[in-house]
């Protein structure tokens, strides 16, 4: 099995300079990158993950999606020409952190999208209670009172895989519904997942035996390809002896 597994990940394209072998509570594990199409709002998921993994899957595996793909599939993304940022949204994003890893709500458009989503009231209170919490210290607490809902909305970035480097997404809706439905749809768990280089966020998961602090420990190392990797797939598995 291990000859196998190394032979695969061979033959596609990791994350750069990550590895694609972990070990996680003494248990080592592959997580197997499954390369796509560019996905977009055309597509159905249950049908992408059958045309590009059902070939990989073995007993005991599960499969771990990008939520931006999810997102992408349910028309989630929005062309950055096509939002027109109000005042408010104009005044909010002089005051956001500006992060290495991604725009986050960092320019006018993504500020917008959050304001649509969520309404003006929760968006000026989140930055409130921002506000006066940070000289104590206390970081995040913009998005822990916005919600899942702004902090999954992703903005263009210059690694994004084009066409979506001129788009704004946001989180999927109901993962963990989708999860359970697409588990039915091809017999294997599903993971609904945001990873990046800050963290792993774990949004969906169909099969309540697989634990969310596992999945985030799996995946703490962003070990899957955001441009032209076009990686949004993973099949996790267990290894049957030492790596």
């Amino acid at each position: 099995m291990i000859k196998k597994v190394f032979k695969i990940m061979m033959e596609l394209k990791p994350n750069k300079d990550k590895n694609l072998l972990i070990t996680v509570d003494g248990k080592s594990y592959a997580r197997i990158p499954i390369k796509t199409h560019v996905i977009t709002k055309t597509d159905k998921m249950g049908d992408v993950i059958k045309k590009y993994a059902t070939s990989f899957f073995m007993s005991g595996d599960f499969l771990c999606i990008s939520e931006r793909t999810v997102a992408i599939t349910q028309g989630r993304s929005i062309p950055m020409k096509e939002i027109k940022p109000g005042t408010l949204a104009k005044f909010l994003v002089k005051f956001v952190h500006k992060s290495k890893y991604g725009i986050g709500l960092g320019i006018p458009e993504t500020m917008q999208v959050a304001i649509d989503e969520v309404g003006a009231l929760r968006i000026l209170f989140s930055a409130f209670v921002a506000g006066i919490t940070k000289p104590f210290g206390i970081k995040g607490m913009f998005y822990h009172v916005a919600g899942r809902a702004v902090a999954s909305i992703d903005g263009p970035c210059d690694y994004t895989l084009p066409p979506y480097n001129e788009y704004v997404t946001l989180g999927p809706k109901n993962a963990k519904k989708v999860s359970k439905e697409l588990e039915e749809m091809i017999g294997y768990p599903v993971v609904i997942i945001d990873a990046n280089d800050l963290g792993v966020d774990v949004l969906g998961i169909s099969d309540p035996s697989i634990n969310k602090k596992f999945v985030e420990k799996l995946f703490k190392d962003n070990p899957l390809g955001q441009s032209d990797e076009q990686t949004p797939l993973c099949v996790v598995r267990m290894m049957n002896g030492e790596l």
